[in-house]
């Protein structure tokens, strides 16, 4: 590996086979939760990939047994005891950023769902163009489960992937699916035993890297074309989730799932 990664210090990189790099989450203590850190490192490594000639396809996976726990809950709970338009405009430029990178990113990504993906790190494995989950491995969106609206990525992808009635059903109750209930449903591409997981991931990025690199660009920019007609939809639900991080049903989620408790949410007196 060459120096230009040397800077991305919460990731780790291989290069498995020629022309293959894999990307690792590599926060295993905290089951690679996104903190603020690393999230900048999420959206400025896939420039930096675009730009290496000897990349043609990635493989995102987690260090550990996750592939991605979400937002680190400790920044979470800070952020919604903090009633501030700073804070909100921050959040907000920082899910536009991080989904506008990876649908605009050239090169093919492999995601291996080694683990529990929740959250921002279900954006990182849906977003990407092949994700292949561990039959076992455990996928929340988990966003109304702390009082937020299913921003990141879920609004802009789930209806096209599973369809509107799986969407809805998984999203608003937050029932989890098993990698291989994804599969079934369309979610992922694949799922496989756990065992089989890296072999599987590798031998599609290895496909993938033998075939004409430029047509393969070209291919997967016209196929996210679908995700870039749907932005408004995206940029609406990552709106609603900053602002529900200021409100009350937030702070009462969090409070409840720290304290091991069920909430109790206020009665609404108006409507959306």
């Amino acid at each position: 590996m060459n120096g230009r990664y040397d800077q991305f210090t919460d990731l780790a990189f291989e290069q498995p086979a020629p022309h293959v790099l894999r990307v690792i989450l590599n926060r295993p203590g905290r089951m690679n939760a996104v903190n603020a850190q690393l999230h900048r490192q999420l959206h400025e490594i896939w420039p930096v990939i675009d730009r290496d000639p000897d990349v043609r396809v990635v493989i995102l996976t987690g260090a550990g047994r996750a592939f991605c726990a979400g937002g680190d809950m400790g920044d979470i709970a800070a952020e919604a005891e903090t009633d501030s338009e700073q804070v909100f405009v921050s959040n907000f430029r920082a899910a536009r950023e991080l989904v506008d990178v990876l649908i605009n990113f050239s090169k093919p990504v492999v995601s291996a769902i080694n683990g529990p993906a929740v959250g921002a790190g279900l954006a990182l494995a849906l977003l990407s163009d092949i994700s292949i989950a561990a039959r076992d491995a455990k996928l929340l969106d988990g966003h109304l489960r702390i009082g937020l609206t299913a921003g990141d990525h879920a609004a802009i992808i789930w209806p096209l992937l599973c369809g509107m009635a799986k969407a809805k059903l998984h999203l608003m109750t937050n029932r989890p699916l098993t990698g291989e209930d994804a599969a079934n449903c369309n979610l992922i591409s694949m799922a496989v035993d756990k065992s089989e997981l890296e072999a599987t991931a590798l031998e599609v990025a290895q496909e993938l890297a033998a075939v004409a690199p430029t047509a393969l660009a070209m291919t997967k920019h016209v196929l996210n074309h679908w995700l870039r007609e749907k932005r408004a939809i995206f940029e609406l639900s990552a709106a609603f989730e900053m602002v529900n991080m200021a409100g009350g049903d937030a702070r009462e989620a969090i409070r409840a799932m720290n304290a091991g408790s069920s909430p109790i949410f206020r009665p609404r007196t108006h409507h959306i």
